[in-house]
């Protein structure tokens, strides 16, 4: 019984003992390549707290952003400034950048460095709600640029680092070189590749909160962190591409079904998909202008297939679809705007599927009625029972009750020119 309770606390001091006891102090590097949107703020976030709660020696922020929303980067510097365990972004591989949003989460990193090859700034906000202008629009767009000012120059003086650039990165759109970035005191080194960087820290002292710490990197495991399968699907939806994608699809469904009641699938598919896009689109610079003349193109489509307009509606939407497209994404980024090569095909599917089913619908309406009673105007027959103003006709392999206005002898040929409930009113066919 003794051995059996020794051997229980073995087991209960093994299950708390701090997971550093067993070599989990290593490098934990996080990947961002994209924009920087609620997903990977998320993804960022959790790694930097579970980094803290295994006590890893180092976090590295291995970055290639053109920006993102600024509530999501915020976030991620939250995750920064709460940190115990040091985090460095590293600006990697060559060819990279860490533009707007990503210079404010350099800045704020405890440890700034970049690859040869890539640069940092051009942190001017981007607006976030698209169109506008005049006074008003002005007088918003000074607040958000003299607010976001205030925040990088706050966190490079946190740092030690150069606020007077960090200040003109946002205010004046500047960006440099990583030699460059070094040189003005914007960034702490320039390394080669993420081993280089790892070798570079190793016994670096890093100010951590009010104290100093000192780096052990050497011959520490460097752990790669990647996005679970729910984070990268949200992550893809955000993508200003698929979000456009889904917008038209969502849209065209509903056409589909609001033009043909009753056909659930394209009500269904059309609801998830607008879903999607919506959510997409709160990490993206939508220009509301554009999004509302897209609605306006849809309503003209559906408004053409119950309104004889000869067309004209149909055109209209068309106009109004194209021209809300490319207005869509307010943003002089080219990471952030709908590619062309989506752009155009999309617009042509969604134009051809409506014009189509618009062509459908006005040829059914045109369409003689060839079922129920009204199918029987005009159809052939032959009588089976002297006509003598009452008698029996042969229609479709159906017997009728039939009433003429002259006699008719059987085997004569009869047309059907009135229908009255079970009783047809028919005239002699001339041969």
């Amino acid at each position: 019984m003794i051995i059996f309770r020794k051997l229980l606390v073995i087991v209960l001091l093994l299950m708390v003992w701090p997971a550093n006891a067993f070599g989990a102090d290593g490098i934990i590097v996080v990947k961002i390549e994209g924009a920087i949107n609620p997903v990977v703020a998320e993804f960022v976030a959790n790694e930097i707290r579970s980094a803290n709660t295994s006590s890893e020696e180092l976090i590295v922020i291995r970055m290639d952003t053109p920006g993102g929303l600024d509530t999501s980067m915020r976030k991620i510097i939250k995750a920064i400034q709460s940190s115990k365990v040091p985090v460095a972004s590293f600006v990697s591989p060559g060819g990279s950048r860490a533009a707007s949003a990503g210079t404010f989460i350099t800045i704020a990193s405890h440890i700034a460095a970049m690859e040869p090859g890539t640069n940092i700034g051009a942190a001017h906000p981007v607006n976030l709600m698209g169109g506008g202008s005049g006074g008003q629009a002005k007088v918003m767009e000074d607040k958000v640029v003299n607010d976001a000012s205030a925040y990088i120059r706050s966190l490079a003086e946190q740092r030690g680092r150069n606020a007077h650039w960090a200040e003109l990165s946002v205010r004046k759109s500047i960006s440099v070189s990583a030699e460059e970035a070094k040189r003005l005191n914007v960034i702490d080194l320039v390394a080669a590749n993420l081993d280089s960087l790892v070798l570079a820290l190793d016994k670096r002292e890093v100010k951590l909160g009010g104290s100093i710490i000192t780096l052990n990197t050497a011959e520490k495991n460097i752990i790669f962190k990647e996005m679970n399968s729910r984070q990268r699907i949200l992550d893809i939806i955000a993508s200003p591409n698929v979000a456009y994608v889904l917008m038209m699809l969502g849209l065209v469904g509903l056409y589909f079904e609001l033009s043909n009641p009753g056909l659930i699938l394209p009500g269904v598919v059309g609801s998830v998909s607008l879903i999607l896009a919506l959510y997409a689109m709160q990490t993206l610079p939508i220009n509301y202008a554009g999004l509302l003349l897209v609605v306006l193109g849809v309503v003209l489509l559906i408004a053409e297939v119950n309104v004889m307009s000869y067309g004209l509606l149909a055109m209209s939407g068309a106009i109004s679809i194209f021209l809300g497209s490319i207005m869509l994404i307010d943003s002089d980024d080219p990471a952030m705007q709908i590619s062309k090569m989506i752009l155009y095909p999309t617009l042509g599917m969604t134009f051809l599927f409506s014009i189509g089913s618009i062509y459908l619908a006005k040829k059914a309406h045109q369409l003689v009625t060839t079922t129920g009673m009204e199918g029987l105007l005009g159809e052939v027959g032959v009588v089976k029972e002297t006509l003598n103003l009452e008698g029996r006709v042969l229609i479709h392999g159906e017997m009728w009750m039939a009433e003429s206005d002259t006699v008719i002898s059987v085997g004569e040929k009869v047309s059907v020119e009135v229908v009255k409930g079970l009783k047809i009113k028919v005239r002699k066919v001339d041969e």
